[in-house]
């Protein structure tokens, strides 16, 4: 929690001017009830039209200086809210993007848009109110009871008791839907992570037939949630009740006591009133507290959420060293492996191999056999938890992620664009790429074609997600962004896996035919794809079970022939 006051350090001249408004607001409002027992027990009976015109003349001064205050106030609490909101939103907007892929597998997508957007919202809410109510209204309360005093400290003492008890009645009802709140947020973040899993699948569950099974699965969660929403609305709901019945009660002593001193003439009728008055300001500003206080628990219950965040350092430590050119010279596995949990199985192990630049080594395997788990750990997107990874002479650990990533362009499994144009889901691999270089990284990844049948050409609008393209052709423009780069070293994690068999060929051809090829990495299920690698790593449950070229494995791995034999069969059939 400490954490986030430091979002708040440019603003701390608007964290004090918004509140001193407000109190500001509040000692002229104190001061109206004064004036009105002045008004009712001289200028009234005297008959002075002056002295009345005066009276209200005062009032109204008072009122306009006091909606000034006010929003000058709101002005300088909107400021700071707003202001630190937006500042926490990109802390933690980088700080997700500093968190390794084992830590983010760890919270999952949907917590962070959760805490991202709707957490910060609330604590954002939380502090504008706090800023203009916090200080404002346990000021008017005690300011009250302190003019009750002036007036009449025998019946002042029936203000100590009502507020003594609101604030018992406030406080406990705090403490006991503090860990409520939480609750219902982690319930939200469930919520949540079934909406996105459904809308992100919503084909599969069409083509499946499971809308009702999915429809039972949300409003299970919705239940629950709905169910800790009712839980802290049963005793939020009771603040305003209980508060109204207190100050009414206490209104109506301070009527009946005030009634008999004023018979016996120890206090005037104007100030009975203003009694009066001091108590309805009670109840107004006891009224906005108890909703503050909800608005806050809530609003504390999301920070610590946010702060839980920004708390988690990240599983992956950065190198000190740049990668170089004489770095480059080799990539050796040295009996590498992982374990993507501390106490479960390693998910690849005792793999060892060495490649050097210009050669392409194909990756092949069932679906879990690890391949994807492999190149994972060439860019460090996973570290390895056993054996060595070097380049060069270098330990991959003593790299900067900076530079590693920099020398290395990968096109994921599944294929990603963003909105924007061509042009600039190209860029990506390079800011400063020229059009000729654009066009020479379409041209080798088979892309060519795709964007000159387009209107705008290069400029031509992409949706979220490459909506308006096929999947070839989704895959196809991500090969070449990551060409873009001209990488020391190219990962095709089974990118080409909607592509035709004459056109993943002739990519294939065209990467070979590169002038200074990169060091690529071909994962695929077909051995048509990694058939003239110069080295070819066969993966099965996470064991190399073969390696070599594409003759000595079919003669030596049982685990290759079956692969080759049944995708050699696949591409007949599509070829028939």
């Amino acid at each position: 929690m400490k954490r986030l006051a430091t979002f708040l350090s440019p603003y701390r001249k608007e964290c004090v001017l918004g509140p001193l408004f407000k109190l500001l607001e509040a000692l002229f409002e104190l001061i109206v009830p004064l004036i009105i027992a002045q008004l009712v027990d001289q200028a009234i009976p005297s008959g002075e039209t002056g002295a009345i015109i005066r009276s209200g003349l005062m009032l109204a001064l008072l009122a306009l200086i006091g909606l000034a205050a006010s929003v000058t106030a709101q002005y300088f609490a909107a400021k700071a809210a707003i202001g630190f909101s937006t500042s926490l939103r990109h802390a933690v907007f980088a700080h997700i993007h500093s968190l390794s892929y084992k830590d983010l597998d760890h919270l999952g997508s949907a917590t962070l848009v959760t805490r991202l957007t709707g957490d910060i919202n609330q604590v954002q809410t939380g502090m504008n109110l706090g800023l203009r109510l916090l200080l404002r209204s346990p000021f008017v309360v005690f300011g009250a009871m302190i003019m009750a005093f002036v007036i009449d400290g025998r019946l002042a003492l029936i203000f100590v008791g009502v507020i003594a008890v609101l604030f018992l009645i406030v406080f406990g009802i705090i403490l006991g839907t503090m860990p409520m709140q939480q609750q219902v947020r982690t319930d939200t973040d469930s919520v949540s992570a079934v909406t996105r899993e459904n809308l992100s699948g919503v084909r599969v569950i069409r083509a499946f037939r499971r809308e009702a099974s999915e429809t039972e699965r949300f409003d299970r969660l919705n239940e629950i949630l709905t169910k800790a929403q009712l839980h802290v609305g049963r005793f939020t709901a009771a603040l305003n009740p209980s508060t109204y019945v207190a100050l009414n009660l206490a209104i109506l002593l301070l009527l009946r006591s005030g009634a008999l001193r004023v018979d016996s003439g120890t206090l005037t009728q104007g100030q009975l009133i203003a009694l009066y008055n001091y108590m309805s300001q009670i109840l107004v500003e006891l009224v906005k507290l108890a909703n503050l206080i909800v608005t806050l628990t809530k609003s504390a219950a999301c920070a610590k959420r946010i702060s839980g965040v920004l708390d988690i350092q990240s599983s992956q430590r950065d190198g000190d060293k740049a990668l170089t050119a004489a770095d480059l010279t080799s990539l050796t596995f040295r009996d590498a492996g992982i374990s993507y949990h501390s106490s479960g199985d390693a998910a690849l192990e005792h793999i060892s191999f060495t490649a050097h630049p210009g050669e392409t080594i194909g990756v092949i395997g069932g679906t879990g056999s690890g391949k994807s788990t492999l190149v994972n750990l060439i860019p460090r997107f996973y570290d390895h938890t056993f054996g060595e990874i070097l380049y060069g002479s270098t330990p991959i650990q003593q790299l900067t992620l900076a530079s590693l990533r920099g020398a290395i362009g990968v096109v994921p499994q599944h294929a990603t664009l963003f909105q924007g144009t061509i042009r600039s889901n190209l860029l990506w691999g390079n800011p400063a790429a020229t059009d000729q270089e654009l066009w020479e990284a379409l041209e080798i990844a088979q892309a060519a074609e795709i964007v000159r049948g387009k209107g705008a050409g290069l400029e031509e609008p992409v949706q979220q997600g490459g909506k308006n393209f096929s999947g070839g052709q989704r895959q196809r423009l991500t090969i070449a962004r990551a060409l873009v780069r001209k990488p020391a070293i190219l990962i095709l994690d089974d990118s080409a896996s909607a592509l035709d068999y004459a056109t993943d060929a002739a990519l294939r051809h065209a990467l070979r035919e590169m002038p200074n090829p990169p060091l690529t990495f071909i994962v695929s299920q077909r051995t048509s794809s990694v058939r003239y690698a110069d080295q070819i790593l066969v993966l099965e449950d996470g064991l190399c079970v073969g390696q070599g070229t594409h003759e000595e494995l079919f003669q030596s791995c049982p685990v290759y022939r079956e692969i080759h034999e049944a995708s050699a069969g696949k591409e007949e059939s599509s070829h028939g």
